[in-house]
């Protein structure tokens, strides 16, 4: 049975789960569940009308990332392609903190995308308040494009995510981040 995660979601279990679109690092799952552990891959899904951007917070750059980070605004006649991931309840706050909820860098939102089947998934996400744009660093865009790789983006959006002109930022990011891109290039032949 090729179903979909986000079939079964009944009962019982759907008091203590829900559901969270990802667009950018967290498309990858070493990353997601570098803090969330029990995200589990739901499905590939299309946010309408809206557009991914990479920007700095109130003009500061990422300490983590050493870029602008990813973000999505309202866009008319444009689409951003994430996945679903089904989480526990138990990692509303680890993802809020990720996400930088209680600094006030990401506001968290309810938005409805759709499964490449058409079928409409309620989910929660993030969106950047008061930044600037900016270029992402070569290892955040990494990061984001070994994600849409591994779980099946649609060719064409990984493109354009391919075709996203990183900085010139030439050091490293946190060890944790390093390795996961260590061995995802490893493990790619």
């Amino acid at each position: 049975m090729a179903s979909s995660g986000c079939e079964d979601l009944r009962g019982q279990e759907e008091e203590e789960s829900f559901l969270y679109f990802a667009y950018g690092s967290n498309l990858l799952t070493e990353r997601i569940q570098l803090r969330n552990p029990s995200a589990a891959f739901c499905c590939v899904a299309r946010l309408q009308d809206f557009k991914l951007d990479f920007g700095n917070f109130q003009g500061k750059t990422s300490e983590t990332w050493h870029g602008g980070i990813a973000t999505i605004f309202q866009s008319p006649g444009d689409e951003v392609w994430g996945v679903v991931w089904k989480m526990n309840k138990s990692n509303l706050s680890s993802l809020d903190k990720q996400e930088g909820v209680n600094s006030g860098t990401y506001a968290p939102m309810e938005i409805n995308v759709y499964t490449q089947e058409g079928k409409k998934i309620t989910c929660r996400s993030y969106q950047m308040r008061d930044y600037e744009s900016a270029p992402p660093s070569p290892q955040y865009k990494k990061v984001i494009c070994m994600g849409a790789k591994e779980n099946g983006l649609p060719l064409e959006y990984q493109k354009k995510l391919n075709a996203i002109e990183p900085n010139d930022y030439r050091g490293r990011v946190s060890e944790e981040i390093e390795d996961i891109i260590k061995s995802k290039e490893t493990n790619t032949h």
